[in-house]
């Protein structure tokens, strides 16, 4: 999975199609990343302990990866990652549209 923690990402399909936010949390086995403030759920949940929150609660949930796409820094739009190797022999993530690193 090319979509690292702390990424700026764009979701392309879906819902909360256009909506931009920073990775969260990766699960590269199931191929889902969750994004900050995007596909907000609802669960209802029972207080636990004496003082835990109970009732209605928003929260993040994942999504696949292949929905979003990672934001360049550089260029600022939504692009495919590719790798390059650096002078010190280092791989580095590569914008594949200007071709600067990531």
């Amino acid at each position: 999975m090319k979509i690292k923690k702390n990424d700026k990402v764009i979701v392309l399909s879906g819902k909360s199609k256009g909506a931009k936010g920073t990775v969260l949390e990766t699960f590269p086995t199931k191929n889902m990343v969750t994004i900050e403030k995007v596909n907000i759920v609802t669960r209802h949940t029972k207080p636990r302990k004496q003082g835990a929150p109970g009732g209605l609660i928003k929260k993040e949930a994942p999504i696949y990866a292949c929905k979003v796409a990672k934001l360049c820094p550089k260029c600022d739009q939504p692009t495919r990652i590719g790798y390059e190797f650096d002078n010190a022999g280092n791989k580095q993530r590569i914008c594949r549209k200007c071709k600067d690193a990531i």
